[in-house]
């Protein structure tokens, strides 16, 4: 019986047995998985950290209340998943056997899905490429959300993959400089060689002295801030031009007291805009929902736009060894950026 990676309670990794039918049923596809990977930021949250703590999120109410939870264990782990089509039921036009596929889901040899539910992959689409769909979308909204144009300097904060994303989307956008800020010299380096103009180490540094600097001290048009630090949100606040926006896309547990908005923000008048991909509708909808934004980045990727291979990094075997390792691959950003999985 194939089997899949799940967390089970809070801190427990296992493995759980599942099943697949053997017959299809209309509109379902059988994809035998070759590669995936996860999405570590969202992930520790759950598995080891305050996701559920804040309570469960009512939609009626557009809030969190006490009572429940935001996301209920078994917690599937993995992420974005490719595979070979081995098998369509009737009513499938998109696929034929042998095609590679893309889709949501978690570490698993095998998967029965649907076309809606999935993005079809060129022959040599590359897989790391194609596993990154998800953060670059995050990424991707992020800077609209922001309102990043052409010619815009632009500083990201926390370069997982979701902002080494965020600087090759600017690089694509004409955006410049594009400063990159990582206590990590390894993710610091990646930006370098996948888009950045600058990159800064926070510890020890005024990084908001430092990105006016670089921008003849008018300071930066957009910052996008990943990190969730509060340190993070204070050096952006300090760094940011006048009127400038302040992205923030991280999914932090509360931040620690100190942080002063009589100082800089309260002389440059940021505007604070907070990002979610998921979060339908858009800020700019009808034009722009999730399909929209996803398929713009499905087409990046086909057309080569997204470069991933220094990114989903290190990729280990999907053996029995992978519920023992999966701690240390998520919460080891010194070790991983976004580690993948081969099947």
């Amino acid at each position: 019986m194939p089997k899949r990676l799940v967390c089970t309670a809070l801190d427990t990794i296992t493995w759980e047995d599942y099943e697949l039918p053997a017959k299809l049923e209309t509109g379902q596809i059988r994809v035998r998985n070759t590669h995936g990977a996860e999405k570590h930021g969202t992930k520790i949250s759950f598995v080891h950290g305050h996701g559920n703590k804040r309570g469960q999120w009512d939609t009626a109410k557009q809030m969190f209340v006490p009572g429940g939870v935001a996301w209920s264990y078994p917690i599937p782990l993995g992420n974005m998943q490719v595979g070979i089509v081995e098998e369509t039921g009737s009513g499938i036009r998109s696929y034929k056997p042998g095609d590679r596929i893309l889709y949501f889901g978690a570490f698993a040899p095998a998967a029965l899905m649907t076309e809606e539910e999935t993005w079809k992959l060129a022959p040599d689409t590359c897989w790391k490429a194609a596993t990154c769909l998800d953060p670059a979308s995050f990424a991707l909204c992020a800077l609209r959300d922001g309102n990043v144009r052409i010619g815009d300097s632009v500083a990201i904060f926390s370069l997982g993959a979701i902002g080494l994303m965020a600087v090759q989307l600017a690089k694509l956008a004409g955006c410049y400089p594009i400063v990159a800020i990582d206590p990590l010299p390894n993710r610091r380096e990646v930006a370098m060689k996948t888009g950045a103009d600058l990159a800064i180490d926070p510890v020890n540094s005024d990084t908001g002295r430092l990105l006016r600097e670089a921008t003849d001290w008018r300071g930066v048009d957009a910052v996008i801030e990943y990190s969730g630090a509060m340190e993070a949100l204070q050096a952006a606040l300090r760094g940011v031009a006048f009127g400038g926006n302040v992205v923030l896309g991280a999914f932090p547990g509360p931040m620690k007291g100190g942080l002063d908005l009589g100082a800089e923000a309260h002389m440059n008048r940021p505007n604070i805009v907070f990002s979610r991909t998921e979060s339908d509708p858009n800020r700019e909808h009808p034009r722009w929902d999730n399909v929209r934004v996803r398929s713009t980045v499905h087409g990046m990727i086909l057309k080569g736009l997204i470069t991933a291979d220094s990114i989903v990094t290190p990729v280990v075997k999907f053996d029995d060894a992978l519920a023992g390792q999966y701690d240390q691959l998520i919460a080891g950003p010194e070790l991983s950026i976004k580690f993948g999985v081969e099947y």
